[in-house]
């Protein structure tokens, strides 16, 4: 998994040497590396205002960091499985993380409050790992992405489910969401 940082500057790359590497994006130099997590790291992404970065890890924790000064700030614990993937919301305030078994199964979707680490919502509908997960731009609702072939829409604020969408006939790796909502 590679992130761009919102200003464009930096790129920030999630690896299976259980790493997160920071790069400048014009230069290509390594700017720096952050280790913690004790296996692979599956996905990466900067805060909105580039000062932290968030990783999920087959670890089963999201990590955040501070993207200047290396230093841990907070691991939320709390997935049973790996997470696969994990996103900020438009303005900051919380995390999304989405996890699961290599065989599909113990599906979890967790919404987080970004500065205590404590879990607010789990959100339940998925019958296999999630896979990726973005928030609308509004902050509002939240999609899903899961290997049991669905991208699943929810009320980020209630947990409630809005939407099935149904269609693909294998994992669902990765979902997107409009600027325009």
């Amino acid at each position: 998994c590679v992130a761009w940082s919102p200003d464009g500057s930096k790129l920030a790359s999630a690896s299976r040497d259980n790493t997160v590497k920071i790069w400048n994006a014009l230069t290509g130099k390594l700017i720096l590396t952050l280790q913690g997590h004790s296996h692979w790291v599956n996905s990466v992404v900067w805060s909105p205002d580039s000062s932290k970065l968030a990783s999920a890890s087959g670890d089963k924790t999201v990590k955040i960091w501070n993207s200047v000064t290396r230093e841990l700030v907070l691991t939320l614990k709390g997935h049973s499985e790996p997470v696969m993937g994990v996103v900020w919301s438009p303005d900051g305030s919380k995390l999304a993380s989405g996890s699961g078994d290599r065989f599909g199964r113990n599906p979890q979707l967790f919404i987080w409050d970004a500065q205590s680490g404590q879990k607010i919502l789990e959100l339940n509908g998925h019958t296999a790992t999630g896979t990726s997960v973005v928030w609308s731009p509004d902050v509002s609702k939240l999609a899903s992405a899961s290997a049991d072939g669905t991208v699943r829409v929810w009320n980020a604020l209630t947990g409630d489910l809005i939407l099935t969408l149904e269609g693909h006939s294998n994992w669902v790796m990765s979902v997107a969401w409009s600027s325009d909502g």
